[in-house]
């Protein structure tokens, strides 16, 4: 993985941070995941050790949880 990956569930924490985010690493640097909108990423997402979004895997694969939003159960619904 060369990006980081930024996945997160589309509510007001998680776009707050996203822009953070943005702003801190570059928009080049980061990819964006909303699961919420794209629920066939949630396993990755999960895979990845993303237990609560939004959360931060980056590119050696160490899994950043930021500013609790939602667990991966509520989002799975």
């Amino acid at each position: 993985m060369s990006k980081s990956i930024f996945y997160h569930a589309g509510c007001s924490v998680c776009i707050s941070a996203e822009h953070d985010i943005i702003n801190l690493v570059g928009a080049n640097n980061v990819e964006i995941v909303n699961i919420g909108e794209d629920r066939s990423r949630i396993q990755e997402a999960e895979r990845a050790g993303v237990e609560s979004v939004p959360a931060l895997v980056t590119p050696n694969g160490n899994t950043l949880h930021i500013n609790f939003g939602a667990s991966m159960a509520d989002v799975k619904g």
